[in-house]
């Protein structure tokens, strides 16, 4: 399965990420993302743990992206792998909150390529696909 793939845009950054489950497609995002800002790696090695709640899983992906890019920009780190610990989409009928805590794990940089100023809710599309797996499109600001 392809992991993602950029899509054609005028003047911004757009992402279709692919996953055989919830974590995979945003692994699959956060790389897409990631590799879009062609960092130039130290050796270095860099964790965090991130924690996040939100109102559905469209708006945890966007949250999640936007706390890593905060993350990479603040630390000059960038982030390859992810360890879920907890990845949670209740149904909306549910009242409750979608929530992610994980571990990111990557590399201190020397140096961006390419700089992406924020993740949009612009023509946001997380859908889980007849065959059971799962796509998302997101639409970057560069």
């Amino acid at each position: 399965m392809e992991k993602y793939e950029v899509l054609e845009h005028p003047a911004d950054l757009k992402i279709r990420a692919f996953g055989k489950t919830k974590e995979e497609l945003f692994l699959n995002m956060l790389k897409g993302m990631t590799d879009s800002l062609k960092p130039e790696l130290d050796n270095v090695v860099a964790k965090r743990i991130i924690k996040i709640s939100s109102p559905d899983l469209g708006a945890l992906l966007i949250d999640f992206l936007s706390e890593v890019l905060y993350l990479i920009q603040a630390n000059k780190e960038i982030y390859s792998d992810i360890n879920f610990k907890k990845l949670t989409n209740p149904s909306a009928s549910s009242g409750q909150v979608a929530e992610l805590d994980a571990e990111l794990t990557g590399h201190k940089v020397e140096r961006f390529g390419e700089d992406i100023k924020a993740a949009t809710y612009h023509n946001l599309d997380i859908h889980q696909k007849k065959d059971e797996t799962w796509e998302a499109t997101v639409l970057f600001d560069i």
